[in-house]
């Protein structure tokens, strides 16, 4: 597998967090994302990319995009990884007070989760693939998914309510609490309301708003300051800036959502995703190296 291929897929998923948004939600947001992720790699690219596929992906990095929500409850070590929780009602991230796990573990959310497998992928400049120390297999499945859930405004919540799992309310009908609403239910009401239930229609229809009405804004979808190769931090605070002004709005427990919730959806859903789409372009627990944020602990060993 050529290094620079790897390197620029790496480069590809990345970018394709500008775009995922709300297409970084649920089953079917991450499939989405990963299909347009593939979209944009060079032939070198998706030959190494293929290459570290697991044999039930045939060939396909979107149908293994959800990978690491299946296996969460085997590799326990990971669940903190999907999400990152906030203060409540302050409406901003801060990686050095943020990102822990419930045990105060440093460096375990999903930005530092980002910052590690980027790290894992990108560890092949200095060693070949045969010679390297990690299952890049697994770093680029966790990579493609949560750079999907970063983008989704409940994994970076508040800590009171889980990211809204402890608030009970109604999809429609439908009682869920309202994580669930924004993981699973709107972009399933999306998919039937605006494109007949047909998950690849919406793919086309974003992938052709990228070329032709986006294009201009790619160039703010590869920045990141500094010249990182990953800026989930900035994604992080947008998450949770969108959190606040539409997850939560009107959230109380036992309300109706509908309409509003699925308006934001219809007008972000391709937006949002598409740079999370340009972006994506063992059980024991993993080595964790990170070098992005000046916090005190900044490597987690096994």
């Amino acid at each position: 597998m050529g290094v620079s291929g790897l390197l620029w897929a790496v480069r590809v998923l990345v970018l394709l967090q500008s775009v995922t948004g709300i297409l970084g939600w649920g089953k079917e947001g991450h499939y989405a994302t990963c299909k347009i992720a593939e979209g944009y790699l060079t032939a070198e690219a998706l030959a190494a990319v293929k290459e570290l596929l697991p044999e039930s992906a045939e060939g396909d990095l979107a149908n293994v995009c959800s990978w690491p929500d299946e296996i969460r409850f085997h590799y326990h070590w990971s669940s903190a990884l999907h999400y990152v929780d906030t203060p409540d009602f302050r409406c901003n991230y801060e990686y050095c007070r943020d990102c822990h796990d419930s045990s105060r573990r440093k460096d375990r959310c999903v930005s530092g989760a980002i910052y590690n497998y980027t790290s894992q992928l990108s560890s092949v400049y200095q060693n070949s693939i045969s010679e390297s120390n990690y299952n890049l297999t697994e770093a680029l499945l966790f990579l493609s998914h949560f750079i999907g859930d970063v983008h989704q405004p409940l994994h970076v919540g508040f800590l009171g309510d889980l990211g809204g799992n402890t608030i009970q309310v109604r999809w429609y009908r439908r009682k869920s609490n309202l994580h669930h609403v924004w993981d699973n239910m709107i972009i399933e009401s999306a998919l039937k309301t605006f494109y007949s239930s047909d998950l690849a229609t919406m793919i086309r229809a974003i992938q052709n708003n990228i070329t032709e009405n986006w294009s201009n804004q790619q160039p703010l979808w590869e920045h990141c300051a500094n010249n990182h190769t990953v800026c989930p931090n900035l994604y992080a605070s947008e998450s949770i800036s969108l959190a606040c002004k539409f997850a939560y709005k009107n959230a109380v427990p036992g309300s109706t959502l509908e309409d509003d919730s699925l308006s934001f959806s219809a007008a972000h859903c391709g937006k949002e995703t598409s740079p999370g789409g340009h972006s994506v372009s063992c059980h024991s627990q993993p080595h964790f190296r990170f070098s992005h944020e000046n916090c005190s602990s900044m490597m987690i060993k096994r």
